[in-house]
């Protein structure tokens, strides 16, 4: 009861004017203004953190993976170019310990302020059977909304598009199992700031974006990275060629990479190599697109282009 009380008090923060419209004992409401909209589509999405927290729950550190938790979610939302609405957050649990849950619950608030969308519900499960009594995992569920014949799915990329690479913050929140694996204990708590950096919240320069450009695909780089999160953008008969030394690489790939003497095609499936966010844009947009996101303070590369090819989907060179 206490923890649910605190947790209300953070949300209310979050909370638009139309979450806050209507009240329900059992579900959470959010007033859709319709009017705002001439064919709407609602967007959603459901993710977690992943091994990620086993690191969090190695240094005592937890005020940062709820901001994760929000961004795995709202930054797949964004990538069918819809603007997040709202947010629930599911926590299961051994044992309710009040000042981790509500370190989460923390993060779980600044994602939501950093992406505009309300922390509208949830659910806290205490489950010792399951869970030990230390541990606890994260699910999160966003819904967003966008206008029917502004939805981005890939289809109208072509042959010459250029791929605009975003920087990430770091590992974002993949790859944990092999980070894990190859770091020992000892490392994992030398390392610990750069492993729990968030993952990085796309959503409010790139909606700027979508104002201004034609934007064709977006591909949010998460679990399976290039060869898979690309390939789902692109329609078939194109490859993504993505030129790997185009963009400035964070230190912890390399070191991954070396000490656990790992092959490059391994790296670019499961980590994100420090690119969080890809756009298919056209070439006479590019330079434009690339100078708006450094205006925003995000790092951006031109990391490839389209081209037709039956056979393969994606190149790395």
């Amino acid at each position: 009861d206490r923890l649910v009380k605190a947790i209300g008090q953070l949300a209310k923060t979050t909370i638009s004017p139309q979450a806050r419209q209507n009240r329900s004992a059992f579900g959470s409401t959010f007033l859709f203004e319709k009017t705002k909209y001439r064919n709407p589509v609602l967007v959603s999405s459901t993710d977690g953190v992943g091994t990620k927290l086993m690191v969090a729950n190695l240094v005592g550190r937890h005020d940062t993976v709820g901001i994760d938790l929000v961004a795995m979610n709202v930054n797949d939302v964004l990538c069918a170019g819809a603007k997040p609405l709202f947010f629930l957050d599911y926590i299961a649990c051994g044992k309710i310990h009040h000042k981790v849950l509500t370190d989460v619950m923390r993060g779980i608030v600044k994602g939501c302020e950093l992406s505009g969308c309300s922390l509208i519900g949830g659910e806290t499960a205490e489950m010792p059977g399951i869970y030990k009594e230390n541990d606890y995992d994260l699910a999160g569920f966003a819904v967003g909304v966008a206008e029917k014949d502004k939805l981005i799915d890939g289809s109208k990329i072509k042959n010459g598009d250029k791929i605009i690479g975003i920087a990430s913050s770091g590992l974002h929140s993949n790859g944990f199992s092999l980070a894990r694996k190859v770091f020992s204990v000892s490392e994992q708590r030398k390392w610990a700031k750069e492993l729990l950096r968030p993952t990085r919240i796309y959503v409010k320069p790139v909606l700027k974006l979508l104002e201004r450009f034609s934007i064709k695909g977006i591909a949010h780089i998460t679990g399976g990275a290039f060869y898979e999160k690309l390939t789902k953008i692109i329609p078939q008969g194109r490859c993504a060629v993505i030129r790997k030394n185009s963009w400035i690489m964070p230190p912890i790939f390399k070191m991954i990479q070396k000490k656990g003497k790992i092959s490059g095609k391994e790296m670019f499936t499961t980590f994100n190599m420090g690119i969080g966010m890809a756009l298919m844009v056209s070439p006479k947009e590019a330079v434009n697109v690339k100078k708006s996101l450094w205006q925003e303070g995000l790092a951006s590369w031109e990391i490839g282009e389209i081209i037709n090819d039956n056979k393969r989907r994606i190149i790395l060179e």
